[in-house]
């Protein structure tokens, strides 16, 4: 998060709040900050093009762990806090990080993971002290640091990870030319277009900042002078009492925090003032038309749905009356010609399904990994894909469908399980769902769910005989979950990303699933 010449225009604005505790750092304290820890980067043998990690909650030493990195021309990896020791592990080494930045919060899990990192040669707590040489407190080792900038900056970004909800995590190397660090990526000049941002805005953060999307929103919106309004962690009905506490500007949100707003009682919702806000994005995955529907007539003419990868392959926007007249749609292409391709990389018919391509719109490849980079490209390496599913219709608007990684073959018919999904939440007593393909000895596959009931509802097969009925109103037979078991909460990120791949692999056992 590169202040630049805010610093010096609004000094003692602040550049973000934590929204639990009101904490405030000013624009002026997270320049200090950050060229402390610069120097202490530098000071530890780091050099452009260098990789370190940072494994945190959302908290106040965050953004200077990132801006650290942004004018030290280094790669800086944001890891899932979520992750198990082993996951943290892989990650450390896989993206060859030096560093590992983390917190108290999260000490115990980074100091498992770096028994298996040898490599990792120190380890700094952001918000508290040291333990060890390899262990140490970033206060203590940066208080003697100067609060200027090193005398190399140049920029830098992150290398960040694919979620791994189907497989192993994969880190998204773009390019890092030799820039002063006041001079942005273009990908970041772009973003600032589409998601109108602009001097002064005051954005609300609800999603971990380890994620593509709310990394790039806060990074942006300090590069334009604004203040970041930082949750610790989504609940529905502060996020709405934030909006007028804070006459919040600009947002950015994932489908499932829309559907958890929507169940909130009607008096709930009704409590907040939404006025001051101008743009809300959406976006990590597809927003099922009934959840678009109603948080269009709540919060009006101000949504817009951002479709895109931590990649950055490409992009799509629309807003609320482009979907009133396309409900399904993520929106018109924006950038990087978009192409629906068949498994024989054939084009699709107008209304066909298939694997979302585009013009490579930044290039970018995968960390240490030529076989998945080769896999996401073209033969001609003029195009790229993330395994997306979707097509595009006459007015050349995009429709996705699923992910290809996801689809379940029954009987040799081909079926997405988005559509099942987006169903399911919309029935009243039911707060999430998750479908998938689980083995069937006569059909290779057969759609099952897995849901979680709303507070209060009791699982059970009268419940599962009550949703299967509601599915067979509005799909086809193969189509309909052939059973349904229940769970007290699905295992899906902040981020609105499902991980699938652990509800699917129960049922597989020992088995060789199709889908890797």
């Amino acid at each position: 998060m590169y202040t630049g010449k805010h610093v010096h225009l609004r000094p003692l604005q602040p550049a973000f709040i934590m929204a639990d505790t009101g904490e405030t750092v000013t624009y002026r304290e997270l320049e200090a900050r950050s060229n402390r820890l610069a120097h202490l980067l530098r000071n530890r043998g780091l050099k452009r093009l260098d990789h370190y990690s940072i494994f945190m909650e959302n908290n106040s030493r965050y953004l200077e762990s990132c801006g650290a990195g942004e004018r030290s021309g280094l790669y800086y990896t944001c890891v899932n806090s979520y992750l198990t020791a082993s996951e943290l592990a892989y990650i450390l080494t896989n993206s060859q990080s030096r560093i590992l930045i983390t917190s108290r919060e999260k000490l115990d899990v980074a100091r498992e993971a770096l028994k298996e990192c040898p490599q990792v040669e120190l380890c700094i707590v952001a918000d508290g002290d040291g333990e060890s040489d390899r262990i140490v407190g970033l206060q203590e080792v940066t208080a003697d640091l100067p609060h200027t900038p090193i005398s190399d900056e140049c920029v830098g970004t992150a290398m960040l990870y694919s979620s791994g909800t189907t497989g192993r995590p994969k880190g998204i190397l773009r390019p890092l030319p030799e820039l002063p660090a006041d001079q942005q990526l273009p990908l970041f000049d772009f973003l600032v277009k589409i998601w109108q941002y602009r001097e002064d805005m005051i954005y609300l953060s609800p999603a971990p900042l380890y994620h593509s999307a709310p990394q790039a929103a806060v990074n942006l919106t300090i590069k334009m002078g604004g203040t970041a309004i930082i949750m610790e962690r989504f609940d529905p009905e502060q996020y709405l009492a934030l909006i007028p506490k804070w006459s919040v500007t600009h947002t950015q949100l994932v489908p499932t925090m829309f559907s958890r707003m929507l169940k909130l009682p009607q008096e709930v919702r009704a409590r907040h003032d939404l006025s001051s806000l101008e743009i809300a994005i959406h976006a990590a995955a597809p927003c099922p038309a009934a959840v678009k529907d109603d948080i269009i007539k709540w919060w009006g003419p101000i949504i817009h749905e951002y479709y895109g990868a931590t990649e950055g392959l490409g992009f799509t926007s629309c807003n609320s009356e482009e979907w009133l007249a396309h409900r399904g749609t993520v929106g018109r292409v924006l950038l990087g010609d978009l192409h629906i391709l068949d498994e024989n990389m054939q084009p699709c018919p107008v209304g066909t399904a298939g694997t979302v391509w585009f013009k490579t719109a930044t290039p970018f490849e995968y960390f240490n990994d030529p076989g998945k980079t080769r896999e996401a490209r073209s033969a001609d390496g003029s195009m790229s894909t993330v395994g997306d599913v979707g097509y595009v219709d006459e007015d050349g608007y995009l429709y996705l469908t699923d992910r290809a990684t996801f689809m379940i073959i029954s009987g040799g018919v081909n079926i997405y399980p988005q559509e099942c999904e987006n169903l399911l939440i919309t029935h009243p007593k039911i707060a999430d769902a998750a479908v998938f393909g689980v083995p069937n000895p006569d059909l290779g596959e057969e759609v099952k769910a897995v849901v979680q009931p709303m507070p209060g509802v009791s699982p059970g097969q009268e419940l599962a005989d009550e949703l299967i009925a509601f599915c067979s109103g509005s799909l086809s037979r193969q189509k309909v979950p052939r059973s349904i078991d229940f769970e007290a909460e699905l295992p899906r990120l902040p981020t609105g990303k499902l991980y699938k791949r652990l509800l699917r692999d129960r049922y597989w056992g020992n088995k060789t699933s199709r889908i890797v």
